[in-house]
């Protein structure tokens, strides 16, 4: 339908056009004609002719009367004045005639053609009769009929050659246009498909000049289409782009790479695909992800290259995060555990090539937990991510700062020197640097904190050996600068393995030894001035097969390191129930000292297991005293305070252990159910010899007294000890002079001697 509106208004153009010249052209041709006619008197004519010009000039001022009334019109004129012509000048008028049939042709289609063909052949037979229109025919019999016969027939073999050319012109110049049509249909929606398109698409021709130097085929292109998602995400209108190069967008950023990439695989005309970094009308860079197709012509000539890009920022950004949450550090932006180990893989895997020693060293800053407790998480992950800035400040680009938990840091120097020596020197300067920096205070919030670091160094390569094996030896070298005073740093050596393993042996042995029941109790009295038994702390012993003992200050440690602590925690509260229980039969009750570790305190069924421990062996709450720490409140004080108060509520009295070497603010005495305080041994030991220690003492003794506290010394062993203490009213008095702790089942015997 749409074809056929098309066709129809072409004729109608043309139609109008052809009113036009023939008026016009009527007007200066008929005009002369009738007053040559007037001049000859062939009225007729001259009747004819200002009847035709007048008729057409009709059916041009009728421009609202229908198409093929108009057209009809016009083809009736032609005929009568063809026929008039026929009539009045004769035989060579007989042009006139293939008017009508080529115009309706043109006009109106094959039908009307063929209509008026018949009908102007028939006039020309029929008029062909009359004598005045008769041709005469040499070597042709003479008869009318036949000469009619003969005209008309050539004539119709013209008229029809012509009339049937332009209907067979228009009838396939109609197909063709129905084919233009739904071509441009389709084009005009592939058009508008691109430009609504939300990928960005350029469309370049390639130009016949030659590349760009150094460009590749890729210059060598000149843009002439870009639709609306290019000129959004880029900027640029599309009249700024048009004529350019598809490099135009790249920058100094750009991967100059895969750009040469993509231009290799121009050069053969061959798909490409890459993400790059474009930058914007302002400036700004945005990843792409690119595919250009070429396009070639039927002789195989490359004419054109389409490019799609969509926006991947987003992709990108999230590559990103994934990336720096696998392998970085979250707080300080610093390679954690996993980007670490895969470097020393790498510096392994390149030694044997590389001959040179590398270093790697293990920092653990002294004390962290105490500034992280007492003044908050905050301040603590300041320090943290200050001290990471301070590290990677002191490292080379080859080297690698890592952060790989807590307060731990590792530093991985690679290529330090071809001799072990060497390297050991050279790591040796460096671990001093990284002492020293973090040796200097932090400031943090308008205040300062001091740190220290203990630093534990390995060299590499070692045969045999991976990443985790240099992890660990350095891990244990670090732990030896702590065992030696902290602040320190310490080379590995193999006898710092052998340690560790022992370590391992005794916590294995620890486990297996309570598990079953091979720990047992010994029993050390405190006596009050007098002399008089006021009670006794219970102390862990582990006795072996030899009949020697593992030392408390040996296995005690390695409980809490291990998390066996709880387990045996809960071992010498029930233990210690016992004791007063044998104590309370043998008709000797005292109270009994039992050490609680914080982890075990902090457990959320402590305060249940204390009263099923009671409940157990039938033992008064007031026959025990828990022995704390000061660092006890450091952390979930409020919780740690509410237990206290729920068992001090059922009789249990609290005693602060080793009192005066915490880190924790004096202000707790006021807030915790307190019973007595305990001077460390390391207090009396030089009193009252020496005077710092002495006056530590007494002020313990002097605040004690004022908050209505009890206090007892530990590691009274000279009388010179004793007499001071008991002088400045000290309430209990523990240690060699008086007793060594013994085991529990002599306990009763001693005691019952003592007091005889």
């Amino acid at each position: 339908m749409a074809i056929s509106s098309d066709l129809a208004h072409w004729r109608g153009l043309v139609f109008t056009r052809l009113l036009q010249v023939v008026l016009l052209l009527g007007i200066v041709t008929a005009i002369p004609s009738a007053l040559l006619a007037a001049s000859e008197a062939i009225w007729s004519i001259v009747v004819l002719d200002l009847l035709a010009i007048g008729w057409i000039g009709l059916i041009w001022h009728l421009r609202a009367m229908p198409y093929r009334w108009r057209v009809w019109q016009f083809l009736i004129v032609a005929y009568l004045v063809g026929v008039g012509l026929l009539l009045k000048i004769g035989p060579v008028s007989q042009i006139y005639m293939m008017l009508m049939p080529v115009l309706a042709a043109l006009l109106l289609g094959m039908r009307p053609a063929l209509s008026t063909l018949v009908l102007t052949t028939l006039t020309i037979f029929f008029l062909g009769l009359h004598p005045d229109v008769a041709l005469r025919l040499p070597g042709t019999p003479d008869s009318p009929v036949l000469r009619a016969l003969i005209v008309a027939l050539n004539f119709l073999f013209i008229a029809a050659v012509l009339t049937l050319s332009c209907a067979f012109l228009l009838r396939h110049l109609e197909d063709s246009s129905q084919a233009l049509s739904q071509l441009n249909a389709e084009l005009r929606l592939t058009a508008t498909a691109l430009a609504r398109l939300n990928d960005m698409v350029m469309i370049a021709e390639v130009l016949d000049g030659p590349p760009e130097p150094g460009a590749g085929t890729v210059s060598a292109t000149r843009i002439i289409f870009v639709n609306d998602a290019f000129e959004r995400s880029s900027g640029y209108a599309r009249a700024e782009v048009l004529g350019r190069s598809l490099l135009f967008q790249q920058g100094p950023a750009t991967d100059a790479d895969e750009l040469a990439r993509i231009a290799a695989a121009m050069a053969r005309a061959q798909p490409a695909r890459a993400e790059l970094l474009n930058y914007n009308k302002a400036g700004k860079a945005y990843w792409v992800e690119a595919e250009l197709v070429p396009f070639t012509d039927a002789e195989g000539r490359q004419t054109h290259w389409v490019a799609v890009e969509r926006e991947i920022d987003e992709r990108k950004k999230s590559e990103a995060d994934i990336h720096r949450l696998a392998f970085y550090d979250v707080l300080t932006g610093l390679p954690n555990r996993r980007l670490l180990m895969d470097r020393i893989g790498h510096l392994l895997a390149a030694a044997p090539r590389n001959q040179t020693i590398s270093a790697l060293m293990f920092i653990d800053l002294d004390h962290f937990k105490h500034i992280n407790d007492a003044r908050g998480h905050a301040t603590g992950d300041a320090l943290l991510r200050l001290a990471g800035e301070r590290l990677a400040q002191l490292m080379r680009k080859a080297d690698t700062v890592a952060r790989i938990g807590g307060d731990e840091f590792v530093v991985l120097l690679a290529h330090l020197a071809d001799d072990l020596d060497s390297a050991a020197r050279a790591a040796a300067q460096v671990a001093e640097k990284i002492r020293a920096a973090i040796a200097r205070d932090f400031e943090i919030g308008a205040q300062s904190y001091h740190c220290s670091a203990s630093i534990g160094v390995t060299l590499l390569p070692k045969a045999g050996q991976q990443a985790h094996d240099l992890l660990r030896e350095a891990d244990i070298a670090m732990y030896r600068a702590k065992a030696e005073g902290r602040n320190g740093i310490a080379f590995f050596e193999a006898a710092m393995q052998a340690g560790v393993e022992r370590r391992l042996t005794l916590e294995r042995a620890l486990a297996r030894a309570l598990d079953l029941g091979q720990l047992c109790m010994h029993v050390q009295p405190q006596v009050d001035r007098h002399g008089r038994v006021t009670g006794a702390e219970l102390l862990m012993r582990w006795p072996q097969a030899d009949g020697s003992h593992i030392a408390p200050d040996i296995f005690i440690p390695i409980a809490e390191e291990s998390g066996l602590i709880v387990k045996l925690g809960h071992w010498a509260l029930r233990e210690a129930c016992r004791a007063a229980r044998v104590l309370a039969q043998a008709g000797q009750p005292i109270p009994l000292s039992v050490n609680v570790s914080p982890a075990q305190f902090r457990q959320p069924d402590f305060a249940a297991r204390v009263q099923a421990a009671l409940a157990e062996h039938g033992t008064l709450a007031g026959a025990l005293i828990l022995e704390l720490t000061e660092g006890l409140l450091i952390d979930q004080r409020d919780a740690s305070l509410a237990r206290m108060r729920e068992l001090a509520d059922l009789g249990i009295r609290f005693s602060i252990d080793d009192f005066g070497t915490g880190y924790s603010s004096l202000s707790y005495l006021t807030s915790m159910p307190l019973y007595e305080l305990k001077i460390d041994k390391r207090f009396i030991d030089d009193t009252p010899r020496d005077a710092r220690d002495t006056a530590i003492v007494q002020a313990i003794l002097a605040m004690a007294r004022h908050l209505g506290l009890r206090v007892v010394a530990e590691g009274v062993e000279t009388r010179e000890q004793a007499d001071f203490l008991v002088a400045h009213d000290c309430d209990g008095l523990q240690g060699f002079l008086y007793a060594r702790p013994m085991p529990l089942d002599d306990f009763p015997g001693w005691l019952a001697r003592h007091q005889a």
